[in-house]
């Protein structure tokens, strides 16, 4: 594995780099304070490449690794992991039609992301979070239509999307074998997204509901067939979860940036603060966990780029990633003190922000039990 990015990921690093700071950053505390997700922001960051990146380039998109996408999500998340994770929504629902779908969904689907549209992925539900399998929205079949009830909660980007992908039980006799998957447009009848959902943290990224009351589709929303949709899932986690893994890299890093630069002019008895040795430890353990997350995260991306299967390493990166952005937060916090409670600094945004990252994408929980049964498998 080459460590040394190349001169175009330098360039794509560097053209991130300057996004965040410049585009992202000065609105990133306003968007947080108003639960208002930036959409000048995000069509600035479609003109130039930053969202949509692995949509392949016969359909106008960059055609992107994973790894790419890494690079690109830990210098977006630096400066706000909200409005950064829902830019990266788009690509988990592509993800969907990455690993399965029609040719002709595929084209669709893809067409109306680079057109400027937003798609959700809709799999949790009230009952079903970490148990996958206990889903009970159901999907019948009569004739050539499938008529779609339950709800979902927690899907990411529903107030803005404009199709979804909706997991339902074709089969409720089968468990997880009796999951199936439907591309199903906003204006279906029957199919409704409530109000946007309150949150602690990541509040420029909208969350709701979603309602289906008696939603029928055509055959042709299946993907792949009956049945597939459990393994699709699976196959989308083991691509979005080191993007999660950037994601809280990003927000790893601004904890050490934030942390350092006040710990270095921050005086008491007489020196700065990051000279007592309690301080200047928290800080070294920050960067050790920066430096193995993010190397971590490019081993499950370049793994799946090189068609190798990745769930243990993915489990790896998303799990180490999530705590350990947890813990740099709180530290930082704890560094600056009565400061780091105040709405002065950003560092009580940035401790809201990132638990969430140990629940969403599988938590912390489930990723220790995947890393177990993989390691039962060696």
């Amino acid at each position: 594995m080459n460590f040394e990015p190349s001169d175009e990921q330098r360039l794509v690093q560097h053209t991130a780099r300057e996004f965040a700071r410049r585009q992202m950053a000065p609105v990133a505390a306003a968007c947080d304070r108003e639960s208002r997700f930036p959409m000048e922001v995000y069509r600035q960051a479609q003109e130039i490449g930053l969202v949509n990146m692995t949509v392949p380039r016969e359909f106008g998109g960059s055609g992107w690794d994973v790894l790419d996408c890494i690079l690109v999500t830990e210098e977006l998340a630096w400066a706000c992991i909200g409005i950064t994770g829902a830019f990266g929504l788009n690509s988990i629902f592509a993800d969907v039609f990455h690993v399965a779908g029609s040719a002709q969904q595929k084209q669709a689907v893809f067409t109306r992301l680079m057109a400027g549209e937003f798609g959700a992925y809709a799999l949790t539900e009230p009952g079903a979070g970490s148990d996958v399998a206990a889903i009970s929205t159901r999907a019948v079949r009569k004739g050539d239509r499938y008529v779609l009830d339950g709800s979902k909660i927690w899907i990411s980007n529903a107030p803005l999307a404009n199709m979804f992908v909706i997991f339902a039980k074709t089969d409720p006799a089968a468990g997880h074998r009796g999951i199936s998957a439907f591309l199903v447009e906003r204006d279906t009848p029957g199919l409704s997204v409530g109000a946007p959902l309150g949150k602690l943290g990541q509040r420029a990224a909208p969350v709701a509901e979603v309602f289906l009351n008696g939603v029928e589709v055509p055959v042709s929303a299946l993907i792949d067939e009956e049945g597939a949709g459990f393994i699709i899932a699976m196959r989308v986690f083991d691509r979005s979860r080191p993007m999660v893994a950037a994601l809280a890299l990003g927000l790893l890093q601004r904890c050490l940036d934030e942390a350092l630069e006040y710990a270095c002019t921050r005086r008491t008895m007489g020196r700065p603060i990051i000279e007592h040795q309690a301080i200047g430890h928290k800080l070294a353990d920050m960067s050790m966990r920066c430096e193995a997350v993010r190397l971590l995260a490019r081993q499950a991306a370049w793994l799946l780029d090189s068609g190798r299967r990745n769930t243990l390493q993915a489990a790896h990166a998303k799990c180490f990633a999530a705590d350990s952005a947890m813990w740099a937060a709180g530290e930082a916090v704890q560094i600056f003190g009565g400061m780091g409670y105040s709405t002065e600094y950003p560092v009580e945004k940035l401790f809201r922000d990132a638990k969430v990252l140990q629940i969403y994408e599988g938590t912390s929980e489930i990723q220790r039990n995947i890393i177990a049964r993989e390691l039962s498998r060696s």
